[in-house]
């Protein structure tokens, strides 16, 4: 089965709402465990009145992949850099759906002269990230309550070559030169 991407528009708000929330609750069950302050944490600000209010803002990139008219995975990128959201439908799992939207929002960022993206990923995405090229800067707290890794990748630069700015080196590399 296949699917398209296309860029999220009013009257998605209720979709990716009930997607954010499985995706979530169930796919990301071993980050929460079930502990009803950090998931009802996690899921108070996944309403349909938030969504409208990022999909409208103009430094917002949000995404969706459908097949049909069922949607199976949603990602925000915002003007800073921040990927705030990369999430896919538990059933769709394993259909190349995360790798084609990190994709069209890495090509988005490069339309926005971003040099680096930046996100915070519970435990049960981190491979995901690590394996599309995205470093772990360390652990921190995420604002719902569970540990993360602070995951980046440096834009425009070749692989295996450090970032020359100092500040990305100290923050996130362990370069020596």
């Amino acid at each position: 089965m296949g699917f398209a991407l296309r860029v999220a528009a009013a009257g998605d708000e209720q979709s990716i709402c009930e997607l954010l929330r499985r995706a979530i609750a169930e796919g990301c069950a071993v980050d929460h465990r079930d502990h009803p302050g950090v998931l009802d944490n996690w899921l108070s600000n996944k309403t349909p009145a938030n969504v409208r209010t990022w999909i409208g803002a103009p430094a917002n990139h949000v995404l969706v992949a459908c097949d049909g008219a069922a949607l199976l995975g949603v990602a925000l990128l915002n003007q800073a850099g921040r990927l705030a959201l990369c999430y896919v439908d538990p059933a769709a799992m394993r259909r190349g759906i995360g790798r084609a939207m990190l994709d069209a929002v890495e090509t988005q960022a490069r339309t926005w002269n971003i040099s680096k993206i930046h996100l915070h990923s519970p435990v049960s995405a981190a491979g995901f990230f690590a394996r599309l090229g995205y470093l772990d800067g360390g652990k921190e707290k995420a604002c719902y309550g569970l540990e993360c890794d602070l995951y980046w990748k440096p834009l425009n630069v070749q692989p295996g070559v450090c970032p020359t700015d100092p500040a990305a080196r100290a923050r996130f590399c362990n370069c020596t030169s």
